[in-house]
């Protein structure tokens, strides 16, 4: 229902199964367990959250049938800490950053990387995506004649169409042709954000490309602190809300159409993204003053 896959649950599991044949043991005990730890001090905390959890979880469903099997204590688990607050990325910025990569000099083995870079920021503001969707987009999932995307069993094992707007269709159709007069490989199941000689793009791989345009070009907030790419969803998704309050747009209406959008089960899960930002509150503030303004002043009199 959470559309989780347990991929890292089903890895730190094995790694503690190896970890016990290592020591020549035939179970985990409160000794081997806190061993198994420490080899993991270097990782980050919510890594380890998620790692010693997962074998918590194991334990205790163990317990289910084996009574005396060895159970963690839950208060000794690493404890997540606060989650960053995400940093939404201003139009003017994209402007900038865009602007940086244009002005990029590609090397001799990597010519079409300002155009790779230039289209995938594009995406990511633009559409909202998650970093994997658009790692995982193939030139099949393309269509710039109807101006969509088609997103595969992403998360929740959900696939959706993504509709683009008129200019998105107009830089695809340009970024597409260059690959293609680059010699990369135009068959379907080609990704559409690749590496310069066509290659696939992993998940870090095209985290660290995009975050290393983002500090070269001074991105970053009044704090200093430079933007994630998975802030570009949460500045998609602020900026959608902005719009309809510019627009005297419902915003309650709007909402389901957003998170349909963005590929959530429920508006619950899109309301996460709503960051209640300055100029968002300005607008919400001058809106209900024209509904409600009379209705106070009468109360007050």
């Amino acid at each position: 229902m959470l559309g989780r896959m347990y991929k890292k649950e089903a890895y730190f599991l094995n790694n503690i199964r190896t970890f016990l044949v290592k020591a020549g043991a035939n179970d985990l005990d409160q000794s081997l367990f806190d061993q198994w730890r420490k080899c993991a001090c270097h990782l980050s905390v919510s890594t380890r959250v998620v790692r010693e959890r997962a074998v918590y979880n194991f334990c205790h469903y163990r317990r289910r049938r084996e009574a005396d099997c060895f159970l963690p204590d839950p208060d000794s688990l690493a404890r997540p800490g606060p989650r960053p607050l995400p940093i939404i990325i201003e139009r003017a910025q994209i402007v900038q950053l865009l602007h940086y990569v244009s002005m990029l000099r590609p090397k001799s083995h990597e010519t079409l990387r300002p155009a790779i870079l230039r289209m995938a920021i594009i995406l990511l503001y633009t559409t909202g995506l998650r970093r994997g969707e658009l790692v995982r987009l193939t030139l099949a999932d393309v269509d710039t004649q109807r101006g969509v995307f088609f997103i595969r069993e992403s998360k929740c094992h959900k696939s959706r169409w993504v509709p683009l707007s008129s200019s998105v269709c107009v830089e695809l159709r340009t970024f597409i042709n260059l690959r293609r007069q680059a010699g990369i490989d135009s068959r379907n199941n080609s990704p559409l954000i690749c590496k310069s000689r066509g290659g696939a793009y992993s998940n870090d791989g095209f985290c660290n490309s995009v975050k290393t345009v983002l500090i070269a070009a001074d991105i970053k907030d009044h704090r200093g602190y430079y933007p994630r790419v998975q802030d570009f969803r949460h500045s998609f998704a602020v900026t959608a809300l902005l719009r309809w309050y510019e627009n005297n747009a419902d915003v309650q209406v709007n909402l389901p159409k957003l998170a349909l959008y963005m590929g959530h089960v429920s508006i619950i899960s899109t309301a996460y993204y709503l960051r209640w930002m300055p100029a968002v509150i300005a607008h919400a503030s001058k809106r209900f003053e024209r509904s409600y303004a009379q209705i106070l002043e009468g109360g007050t009199s």
